[in-house]
């Protein structure tokens, strides 16, 4: 009985733990508990034409859902694609157990 007892509150204490640490190394997206890729719409101009468009990349990290650092802003990917005239922005996210994270702004644009 004691080893069964042991055994559930084991699994409880990592649900738990994982459910903690997902929401401290999440980012903008729906998130699988355990992993997470994903890719999705950020924003649309009213730029029509999607021509010929150039790609910028900004990005940040988290490490174990304590330290997180990078700027993925809109402004910095825009700056890395020497994009001027946004025509839409993605994001993409990738989430690993709660121990690292990435959040990807994607500009296109001219």
């Amino acid at each position: 009985m004691h080893q069964r007892f042991s055994s559930y509150l084991l699994v409880a204490l990592l649900l738990s733990s994982t459910v903690l640490v997902t929401g401290c190394a999440s980012v903008v997206s729906p998130i699988g508990g355990l992993y997470t890729e994903v890719q999705a719409p950020l924003q649309v101009t009213s730029n029509e034409d999607t021509g010929n468009l150039k790609e910028g990349r900004a990005r940040a990290v988290s490490y174990l859902g304590v330290i997180a650092t990078g700027d993925a802003s809109i402004r910095a990917a825009m700056e890395d694609g020497d994009i001027t005239e946004v025509v839409y922005v993605d994001y993409e996210t990738t989430f690993i157990l709660g121990l690292y994270a990435t959040f990807t702004v994607v500009v296109y644009g001219r």
